[in-house]
């Protein structure tokens, strides 16, 4: 007989910015890692269990990408949570550059993989300036001017169905490279401050039902290539007809990119 099992969603945000991203890797320090760590110490502190249970994450972000709200699904064998007692020890044990936002009960019906669902993410950038150090875990920097304006009009292009065969890394013959952005625009930073951040920055807002690897890094890549003078307009007009197999070397740094939302479509108990 299978043993009963339980399903909660938490909400999750982090700074990526000392993690070799998501997903476990051996030898390496990654959010998921530190996540399955601090969960085994509660369970086995509240219910005397430990390694009976699943995680699964929504997505999967690269090394020093960071995610002001994302999800991970929980999955516990036999033995019910006390949410109000596991919540707060749950947090309180997380790393300091991880929080766990709210916790939620689901059930067998809902797939945290398969269920409908809209990302946006935020890349993050300035220039002219050399900026504060500090500012190294949250933005880009280019030392250059850019032609904004023209980045600006160039970013517009992305919204919509296309083949992203240039905005997909390494394809293969069998890989699925079309599909549909629902927004892509660059405006003046008015999301994230410090007082050592820059007079002005900006960034690129890009949402979609979902993203390849380095996707986004790669369109933001081939902008600031377009803003430095390094490619013309029309250039990523080509890219974005798959028929010119136009493969694309620069990947944008990674510390820029932040998850900002993950939106699942018709769920009751969204938070």
């Amino acid at each position: 007989m299978q043993p009963k099992r339980f399903y909660y969603l938490i909400k999750l945000q982090y700074l990526g910015f000392r993690y070799h991203g998501w997903q476990k890797q051996p030898q390496l320090k990654t959010v998921e890692r530190m996540v399955e760590r601090t969960t085994n110490y509660v369970l086995r502190s509240l219910l005397d269990i430990e390694n009976r249970f699943k995680l699964l994450a929504c997505g999967r972000t690269d090394a020093m990408v960071s995610a002001h709200q994302t999800y991970v699904e929980l999955f516990l064998e036999e033995t019910p949570l006390d949410l109000e007692e596991f919540f707060p020890l749950f947090n309180r044990n997380l790393p300091q550059d991880i929080r766990a936002l709210a916790i939620t009960e689901t059930d067998a019906k809902f797939n945290i993989i398969q269920h409908p669902q809209e990302k946006e993410y935020l890349y993050f950038f300035s220039f002219g300036e050399k900026t504060h150090p500090f500012c190294a875990p949250f933005m880009t920097n280019v030392v250059e001017n850019l032609d904004l304006d023209l980045m600006k009009k160039a970013a517009l292009l992305f919204k919509g169905k296309h083949d992203f065969w240039s905005y997909t890394f390494r394809p293969t013959p069998h890989t699925q490279t079309k599909g549909e952005i629902l927004n892509c625009e660059i405006v003046e930073n008015d999301l994230l401050s410090a007082n050592f951040f820059p007079e002005k920055s900006y960034v690129l807002k890009i949402k979609a039902a979902g993203f390849k690897r380095h996707q986004i890094r790669l369109i933001m890549g081939i902008l600031l290539q377009l803003g430095k003078g390094e490619v013309d307009f029309s250039f990523i007009e080509k890219t974005l007809n798959a028929e010119n197999k136009i493969s694309l070397d620069y990947v944008a740094p990674a510390s820029g990119l932040m998850l900002n939302s993950v939106e699942f479509l018709n769920l009751k108990n969204k938070n």
